[in-house]
């Protein structure tokens, strides 16, 4: 639901399957809540036919998706719905049969 986002289906036989938004309660962090979310969308994305993945981490969430295997693409900002410069990184993965 994001402006400027596109809405059309992904093919997964030459596109990545993407994660989005996925966030816990910071009272709940470093419990497996995240690895759990983020091992669930990986299932999903595998039986959906897709071969990789690709998300845009924050720099909170970097250290868990590098820990699930995920390996940097590109640094880049997006800018809030209040006007601040938020750091990402795109991060993708190959998943594996």
């Amino acid at each position: 639901h994001t402006a400027g986002r596109d809405a059309a289906f992904l093919d997964p036989e030459k596109d990545a399957a993407r994660i989005r938004a996925m966030y816990t309660d910071p009272r709940c962090a470093r419990r497996g809540v995240g690895r759990a979310i983020l091992d669930a969308c990986e299932s999903a994305a595998r039986a959906a036919g897709f071969r990789r993945a690709r998300l845009a981490a924050t720099m909170a969430g970097v250290p868990l998706y590098t820990a699930c295997g995920y390996e940097p693409i590109e640094k880049f900002f997006e800018e809030s719905s209040k006007g601040v410069k938020v750091p990402l990184v795109l991060m993708g993965k190959r998943l594996a049969p």
